[in-house]
């Protein structure tokens, strides 16, 4: 598989494309990702580095993002997501960022593989989702559920039971006012006059 950097240095950019990986990861949509810069997942900051980024190989559940280090001898943490569509696949790995103030490190907001027209949306624990919101002028999607307990946790974890009570946590979205909101809310497409 190949790697990519992902250069951070064009501040306030919404997504950065990047080379396809190899089809051969289809099925988790195994990701190698370099960060040039620091950048903020749910619930903590990656370091400038090499991870993987993949889906969770669990019956329970789709949309849980794992993500490893370079060799995947260490779990960086594993991630709620919800369902994010775009309207045309792109061939290269699609990484959305919520713009953040000068100094701070861009927040994930999506991740889309290659050819993949849905991709994982992160939630993020409801204090820090409401900061974003505020910042970025944007709902963000967040859980006040505790799922810190899952960030960390080794190879050898029951997975599927951790993805189940991740599946579980409620989800809503917080508006730049702090407001909560249905997620249904957000994603209201409004009619078109006649």
């Amino acid at each position: 598989m190949k790697q990519y950097t992902i250069p951070l240095a064009f501040a306030g950019l919404f997504s950065l494309m990047l080379a396809p990986p190899a089809k051969a990861d289809a099925w988790n949509h195994k990701t190698k990702l370099d960060f040039s810069e620091p950048v903020e997942v749910p619930g903590k900051v990656l370091p400038a580095g090499h991870y993987v980024f993949e889906l969770m190989d669990s019956n329970s559940d789709r949309h849980i993002v794992q993500i490893w280090n370079a060799d995947k001898t260490r779990i960086e943490g594993t991630f709620l997501a919800i369902p994010d569509k775009r309207l045309r696949a792109s061939g290269k790995t699609v990484i959305k960022f919520s713009e953040r103030p000068a100094g701070s490190p861009e927040a994930i907001k999506a991740w889309f593989y290659p050819g993949a027209l849905i991709g994982e949306e992160f939630v993020y624990p409801h204090d820090r989702a409401a900061e974003l919101a505020k910042a970025n002028r944007e709902p963000v999607l967040s859980t006040r559920s505790d799922l810190s307990g899952y960030m960390n946790k080794s190879m050898n974890s029951d997975q599927d039971s951790d993805a189940m009570q991740m599946k579980k946590a409620p989800v809503m979205a917080v508006k730049p006012t702090g407001e909560e909101i249905e997620i249904i809310e957000i994603y209201q497409v409004p009619k078109s006059p006649r």
